[in-house]
């Protein structure tokens, strides 16, 4: 029974160690190679979440079984079930052929709430004046570039609460691509949005339509992805 016992707790170990291991690897862009920083890493299983640094790179911790998804503005999200935990290279498509600047709606969540989804990005931001390892762990580091990715986000969200294609295009006669390209190329910040809504912002969408329509028509368009710009 004592062998027994001893082999389920050995298994228990070698499951419980397997699991906490690091999954790292390089996020690039599809066909031109170029290392992708802030690119949303999310373990769904372990609800495990980290951000690629400048470089590309990131490490998450996961185990084989579990999935993960890679979202990135601009980019078309890609889903990886983990087999093992060898490191990968992730290659994510440009999605058409705006900059990454220029905020892409649809691959934001709606009603994305982190602080309810991910409250330990929220503790582990914390830094306490007599535990010097919260100002320069990783760790602790690595979840304070989360809580300001997500405070850009939900910035984003609150502009894209009032500044939608229906709204817009029912103040502008524009419609398909040319409006979505109208609306990136005058996308209120979220200073504005805060303090402008209603009858402000309607005025905002008519007077950048007005130098819309002043412009050539080679200058109504965004920079691809290849500009030099």
């Amino acid at each position: 029974m004592k062998r027994y016992l001893g082999f389920i707790i050995t298994l228990f170990i070698t499951y419980t160690a397997s699991a906490q291991e690091m999954l790292k690897g390089t996020i690039v862009e599809l066909g031109s190679n170029e290392k992708l920083s802030t690119v949303f890493v999310h373990d769904i299983n372990s609800k495990q979440v980290t951000l690629a640094d400048k470089n590309g790179k990131f490490e998450v911790r996961s185990a084989p079984g579990h999935t993960i998804v890679f979202d990135s503005p601009g980019y078309v999200s890609d889903t990886l079930y983990v087999i093992d935990m060898k490191p990968l290279k992730i290659e994510l498509k440009p999605m058409g052929t705006v900059l990454r600047e220029v905020n892409i709606t649809s691959t934001r969540q709606a009603n994305f709430d982190p602080h309810t989804e991910y409250p330990e990005v929220y503790t582990k931001s914390k830094v306490y004046i007599l535990s010097p390892s919260t100002w320069f762990s990783k760790e602790g580091k690595d979840a304070r570039r989360l809580k300001r990715f997500f405070a850009n986000e939900e910035r984003e969200s609150y502009v894209d609460k009032y500044y939608t294609p229906t709204y817009v295009g029912s103040l502008v006669p524009l419609k398909g691509e040319e409006l979505r390209t109208f609306m990136a190329m005058y996308r209120p910040s979220y200073a504005y949005v805060k303090s402008n809504t209603g009858p402000s912002l309607a005025v905002y969408i008519n007077d950048s339509y007005k130098q819309y329509k002043a412009l050539p028509p080679d200058k109504r368009v965004l920079p691809t992805l290849n500009s030099s710009n």
